[in-house]
């Protein structure tokens, strides 16, 4: 067991597999020493836990904990092509969109929830630079979605 694994199992978390593309693309790929992600729905076991919109049929404690989870399935993309987690040099940067109700403005707070999630998991490899999106509508109704990109080290 690597030892990101080893904390993620600290943490009372386990690596999930990878989750399926939706239509015509990669989870993640390899170019040189940085892995990028496609964005990562908050799936679990295969499908959405929740639906809807932050600040309407979801909370933003809600939606924050769908953010980690999105970040975990981020790392499993990775891992999907790096093959072990402890290349990870850092996350360079993390990306998220969060479908929001017309007045919801609170978005960087659900994203802190993958943001968090990496830093526990990766320590000071974990900071990175981040965008938080609010839009109208994400796939399958999904109130969250994240991608991230990773340096692996040499």
């Amino acid at each position: 067991m690597s030892a990101v694994e080893a904390r993620l199992a600290e943490l009372g978390l386990t690596l999930p597999a990878v989750v399926p593309p939706l239509a015509a693309y990669q989870p993640a790929v390899q170019s040189g020493r940085y892995v990028y992600t496609s964005g990562q729905l908050p799936m679990v076991d295969g499908k959405l836990p929740v639906t809807g919109k932050v600040g309407a049929e979801v909370t933003p404690d809600e939606a924050k904990d769908l953010a980690r989870t999105c970040a975990l399935n981020a790392l499993a993309a990775v891992k999907s092509v790096a093959g072990d987690l402890d290349r990870i040099a850092r996350v360079v940067k993390v990306v998220g969109f969060v479908a929001s109700a017309s007045d919801f403005t609170g978005q960087p707070a659900v994203l802190n929830g993958a943001s968090e999630l990496l830093g526990e998991v990766l320590g000071d490899k974990g900071v990175h630079a981040r965008s938080a999106v609010g839009v109208a509508v994400l796939p399958l109704d999904s109130p969250v979605e994240v991608e991230i990109q990773v340096e692996l080290a040499e």
